[in-house]
């Protein structure tokens, strides 16, 4: 029996939220893809790596995506608190859920500094009349 039958076996009930895709934070700034792939590499092949942009939000972030689901698990089981360049990493499964509720509460809060900014217009307004 191969190591990945054995271990598809042993695993074969996984968690809901376990997918292909990893979530990384907490990355050191300087870190390259380059060496994303050597650290998450050890534990199978993977598809992606995306880096954040150096200055966007997403600095310290990436995904990486595995080619196989247990694979991740494994990257995910090993590599949560692992330090890499003096920063503990972490590493969850991507939920777009959260993503997507992340976006909207975004967007809500741009809708409310906009209408404070014609609430506070409109009384200058009527305070200048």
């Amino acid at each position: 029996m191969s190591e990945f039958s054995s271990r598809k076996a042993h695993n074969s009930r996984l968690p809901p939220e376990v997918n292909r895709i990893l979530y990384v934070r907490n990355l050191p700034f300087s870190i390259t893809a380059d060496e994303l792939y050597a650290i998450f590499g050890k534990y199978g092949g993977i598809f992606q790596i995306r880096l954040g942009e150096k200055d966007k939000d997403t600095r310290g972030t990436a995904f990486v995506v595995y080619d196989d689901i247990y694979d991740a698990k494994a990257a995910v089981d090993h590599l949560s608190g692992f330090n890499v360049g003096g920063r503990y990493l972490i590493v969850l499964y991507y939920q777009p859920s959260k993503f997507e509720k992340r976006a909207q509460q975004e967007e809500k809060e741009k809708d409310l500094v906009e209408l404070r900014k014609r609430v506070q217009q409109h009384k200058s307004q009527v305070e200048g009349k």
